[in-house]
């Protein structure tokens, strides 16, 4: 198993079956529906960005919520100035991440550690005020970015798209984000992010980041010059999180300043130490329990808490109903606040680390089977010569 997983051509296989056939296989547990499987797809592409940075190189950034609003408004604008196809959105809104990204990482990779965080977190914070109303012209306000009937789409009115009374819906080629189609187009991205994440993390590049994640200080005294490999993932990261961006509008056409809050940044930040910061897969998986559970507790309210507990006795399912409704609804953070220190606890490496340790389990067992079988044949073997002398 492990050399097929060492095996890139093997890994991305069974990664594009797993997120190809997620429809399938998520439907028994209600995950089949095609705006949560969206939201784990453009989620999943955001965090695997952030672990680039934060996983290879250690440098936690509060501010990548910022990119991820570029990414958004850019979507929004290229649908209202140029065309509904979804290409020269997602392009777009990656490149002027990129260098949203270049701007912030050159003047906060000045700092390491704690004050590279409150630098990227304060960006982010100013991004967000920024949108919210200074730049209204812009981002239209608390309002937010939408289409409308008087957009001009350059693109598509040269090649004669007909105007409808209802507004346009983003399209490629002609086939509507809307729906399955949506999350597909949604799943090859990250299919295709997921490959250059790959090979970052085996490459020459990767180890070098890694590097500097171990002791930054004694590759600075062998004379490596550490900034631009650290500026690089930077900016790869944060576009990154400007394609995942524009998938959002790709998938809902509306650009808002809540986007850019720093709670969007520490939510990619849970996602990653969730699942297990510095693995391929990890990110993935914290996306997963994240955005599963909110989908779950989120919708729960006090009569659906009642339902839930019509087995109990009256009196005991009015008190099960009052300890659990804190924990759902609006209030579900405090469950993925008691989940999280529960992992952070007893799983410092997030769920990877989890499935390390039962792996682990197996292979001793397999082990222990393995000496009590030679311990037995051997016992025989000697038995046998005995008899025969």
């Amino acid at each position: 198993m492990k050399g097929i997983l060492k095996n890139n051509l093997a890994v991305m296989v069974i990664f594009a079956a797993v997120v190809l056939t997620a429809p399938i296989w998520l439907e028994p547990i209600g995950a089949g529906y095609p705006d949560l499987l969206q939201k784990f797809a453009i989620f999943g592409l955001f965090a695997i960005g952030f672990n680039i940075l934060f996983g290879l190189t250690g440098y936690l950034s509060f501010g990548h919520a910022a990119f991820l609003g570029v990414g958004s408004y850019t979507a929004v604008w290229s649908f209202k100035l140029l065309t509904m196809n979804v290409l020269p959105a997602i392009i777009f809104s990656t490149v002027l991440a990129g260098l949203f990204a270049l701007a912030i990482g050159f003047i906060s990779l000045r700092r390491s550690g704690i004050y590279f965080s409150i630098l990227t977190l304060a960006f982010a914070q100013m991004s967000y005020s920024l949108a919210y109303s200074v730049l209204t012209p812009i981002t239209n306000g608390e309002t937010g970015l939408q289409l409308t009937h008087n957009d001009a789409r350059v693109i598509d009115g040269l090649f004669g798209v007909p105007v409808t009374d209802s507004l346009p819906s983003t399209n490629l080629f002609g086939i509507s984000m809307s729906g399955y189609s949506g999350f597909y187009f949604c799943a090859i991205v990250l299919i295709i992010g997921f490959y250059i994440s790959l090979k970052i993390f085996r490459s020459p590049y990767g180890m070098k980041l890694r590097a500097i994640k171990s002791n930054q200080t004694r590759m600075k005294y062998t004379g490596f010059n550490t900034r631009p490999y650290l500026l690089s993932a930077f900016v790869i990261s944060g576009m990154f999180a400007g394609l995942a961006g524009g998938l959002m509008a790709v998938t809902d056409p509306l650009a808002g300043a809540e986007r850019m809050q720093w709670t969007a940044s520490g939510e990619v930040v849970l996602m990653t130490i969730l699942g297990g910061m510095g693995t391929l897969i990890g990110p993935l998986l914290g996306v997963g329990i994240i955005k599963y559970f909110e989908n779950i507790f989120s919708a729960l309210n006090e009569s659906a808490l009642h339902e839930l507990f019509s087995f109990l006795p009256e009196g005991l399912q009015t008190v099960m109903v009052v300890i659990v409704q804190p924990f759902t609804g609006e209030g579900w953070h405090l469950t993925l606040g008691v989940l999280f220190m529960i992992v952070v606890i007893f799983l410092p490496g997030g769920v990877m680390e989890g499935f390390g340790k039962i792996s682990k389990l197996f292979r001793k067992e397999e082990a222990s089977d393995d000496v009590i079988k030679d311990d037995v044949v051997s016992r025989g073997s000697e038995k046998t010569e005995g008899e025969k002398s």
